[in-house]
């Protein structure tokens, strides 16, 4: 029988604890300095908008003069849990949080989830030195990778599973859930503490179960797979297009940046600029929403990111969802504030390829009410995709 290793588990869970307090600090002056610059972009948005090429010049700069492997982002901290890198430079946390910011201050589109989970990551390894033991690496990275995402959008539990199921689809790391959901409950109540808020809007609305209704959400799973699919697909090809055809990454940032400002200037004042809140809020409460907003904040999105400006995925892919889910309440005939929910987590679901994490943030967002809906749609969406992902050093093993 073998001895459990009291003092090892005392030690892991001491640094899980303490990389979550860390990171929880750290994704607080992130996250509320992201808030206060979409206050400040917002109202001088056209006056903002037309220097986004000219910043994206600076952002290459730093990752060029600064930067070394640190340009890589999320692919280096997949790369490290999969074997095959083995030091994060401590430089990609200040440089992405600056970068990002600058994306989002001139009109950028897009996230902060990707930010907040190399943050994550980051201090994670480099808190693993002083861990008594060799090849801990990956445990470590996975800790990391929880209280980043926890510590920005305050579900740890989601945050947890997101951590284990991330790096190889269908495939979960549970040695490594005990450490990382302590860790990102550390740092959820650490950034609470200090002052972020969290995201939550329970759902009012009741379903009656009926198989009518399963045809329904299956209708509407499908649909939203396909968006998150084709996020996916589109962000891959178009930044291997421009890579491609444009392999300087000086001229790609500014042409892109130059294209981005121009289709901003003339759509809706800052709509499809920054995070994209303000259509999930739009959405949840049912103001106004047409028909094409999911479709915009889709391609502008993939258009920044691809060509090298900072930021994440995910907060635009639930503004995505929400925004499509309203969309086709009217055609699968359910409510809205029901459909712009499903669309939150699904269209974020498939474009990942994670199954239980996108569960739990209906749960941890949205409420417990409707956990067998949110099941049933995920997984319908999983078995859907399995293919496509965000993520592009995420392994699919099959």
């Amino acid at each position: 029988m073998r001895k459990i290793d009291f003092k090892r588990i005392g030690l892991i869970l001491f640094f899980s604890m303490a990389i979550g307090l860390v990171v929880g600090s750290i994704d607080f002056l992130f996250g509320e300095i992201l808030l206060q610059i979409g206050q400040v972009r917002n109202p001088n948005f056209y006056k903002i908008i037309p220097f986004l090429a000219p910043i994206g010049l600076f952002i290459i700069f730093l990752y060029q003069k600064w930067g070394k492997n640190a340009h890589k982002g999320l692919s280096l901290i997949f790369e490290v849990g999969h074997g095959s890198q083995e030091a994060i430079p401590k430089r990609l946390i200040p440089l992405v949080m600056v970068t990002t910011w600058l994306t989002h201050l001139f009109g950028g589109s897009a996230g902060r989830e990707g930010v907040a989970v190399q943050i994550g990551a980051t201090t994670a390894h480099h808190f693993e030195k002083y861990f008594p033991e060799e090849r801990t690496s990956n445990l470590f990275l996975l800790i990391g990778m929880s209280a980043g995402f926890a510590g920005l959008f305050q579900t740890p539990l989601a945050a947890s599973f997101f951590a284990i199921e991330v790096l190889i689809v269908g495939h979960y790391s549970w040695t490594a859930f005990i450490p990382a959901i302590l860790a990102a409950y550390a740092a959820s109540w650490t950034s609470h503490f200090l002052g972020l808020e969290k995201f939550q809007h329970l759902l009012t609305n009741q379903l009656d179960f009926s198989l009518f209704l399963l045809l329904k959400l299956l209708l509407l799973s499908a649909a939203l797979a396909f968006i998150g699919n084709a996020f996916a697909l589109l962000l891959k090809k178009i930044k291997d297009f421009l890579a491609k055809t444009c392999p300087n990454p000086y001229y790609r940032i500014f042409l892109v940046g130059l294209l981005l400002s121009l289709v901003m200037f003339f759509l809706p004042e800052g709509r499809y600029a920054g995070l994209g809140t303000n259509l999930i809020e739009a959405s949840l409460k049912g103001e106004f929403i047409s028909s094409y907003d999911w479709l915009f904040k889709l391609l502008l999105t993939v258009l920044t990111l691809a060509a090298g400006f900072q930021g994440g995925e995910v907060t635009p892919l639930f503004s995505i969802g929400a925004s499509a889910g309203v969309v086709l309440a009217g055609i699968v005939g359910l409510p809205f504030e029901v459909t712009a929910a499903l669309g939150y987590i699904t269209v974020f679901a498939s474009a990942t390829n994670t199954l239980l994490a996108p569960i739990f943030i209906g749960i941890e967002v949205f409420g417990w009410t409707h956990s067998p809906i949110y099941v049933f749609v995920i997984a319908i969406a999983y078995f859907l995709n399995r293919k496509q992902s965000i993520y592009g050093g995420q392994r699919v093993p099959y």
